[in-house]
């Protein structure tokens, strides 16, 4: 949910014979969700009541509430507000059924040591992707375009991209016609224009590429993966300086993506029990005959 979502959310007007009650919950759940997104500085109630569009008075409302569950606290020096200890809980009572930082792990760490460049995991929510993990490699020159927690429209950035590019054609346009200004405030480089071909690219492909498009000499690759059901989930991306990312280097890992993002899938299914979601023939076409037949060198190439 983005800063207009987030203002509709609060300051929605809903029917009489809605609940009022429901609306609270409504504006309470935004208001929690948009608090975590400054989860080590933290939040005043002077920015929440700017980017939220809610009185002063109901943001304050709605915080004590939120703090009385222990999902909100408050810092008792700098008043900030910060997510509580409750969320905490809540979420390691979620990852009991399914943690997929821990599922991805060993992708994410086999990637960064065959590459030796940095890896991302990156989840899709509505029309943005988020940054959950960074995983660095041992080469010792890095770029620091993405950082965990980080939040971008689908389509900016490779992991983003390759979100987007997995998706129906029709939910594709949906999404840039929806994410159109905030692509030409804050990314002029992604433009719906400027995204058709590199979206066009990754489904004959089958991983994305993102030419220094955030950063200039920060290129990356990336591939999406798949709940069991089909939907898309989100996408492991590797990124690295531009001098190592020719044309051979970028299909060899977009091969390396390829296939751990499919036995990501398998883990996945395996959780909930269920099969393998179907797998786009554009992605089986990209994996080695020999899935061991790609080199990275160990991150060792130019």
């Amino acid at each position: 949910m983005d800063i207009r979502e987030l203002r509709g959310v609060m300051t929605g007007v809903k029917k009489p014979a809605e609940s009022i009650g429901a609306q609270s919950v409504d504006r309470a759940l935004a208001l929690l969700s948009f608090i975590g997104r400054s989860p080590v500085e933290g939040i005043g109630l002077s920015a929440i009541v700017q980017n939220t569009g809610l009185s002063r008075p109901t943001a304050r409302r709605l915080l004590l509430a939120l703090m009385r569950a222990r999902m909100v606290e408050q810092d008792a020096t700098n008043r900030r507000y910060f997510l509580g200890e409750e969320t905490y809980v809540l979420g390691v009572l979620a990852a009991q059924r399914f943690d997929l930082v821990d599922l991805a792990r060993d992708s994410l760490l086999d990637l960064a040591s065959q590459s030796g460049d940095t890896v991302f995991l990156s989840v899709r929510r509505d029309y943005h992707s988020v940054c959950m993990v960074k995983e660095d490699g041992a080469f010792p020159i890095r770029t620091y375009a993405l950082k965990v927690g980080d939040r971008h429209p689908l389509g900016v950035g490779a992991g983003s991209l390759a979100i987007l590019s997995a998706l129906p054609e029709q939910e594709q346009a949906d999404i840039l016609n929806r994410n159109s200004d905030i692509l030409l405030e804050k990314f002029p480089g992604f433009s719906p224009e400027a995204l058709r071909p590199l979206i066009a690219q990754a489904k004959e492909r089958g991983y994305s590429l993102n030419p220094g498009l955030v950063l200039a000499n920060s290129w990356g690759v990336g591939a999406a993966f798949r709940m069991p059901d089909g939907r898309v989930a989100g996408a492991l991306s590797i990124a690295a300086i531009d001098s190592r990312m020719g044309p051979e280097r970028q299909a060899e890992l977009g091969a390396a993506l390829i296939e751990e993002t499919t036995k990501l899938e398998a883990r996945i299914a395996k959780v909930f029990g269920l099969p393998m979601p179907a797998t786009p023939a554009t992605k089986l076409a990209r994996l080695p005959r020999d899935s061991r037949s790609y080199s990275l060198n160990k991150g060792n190439l130019p």
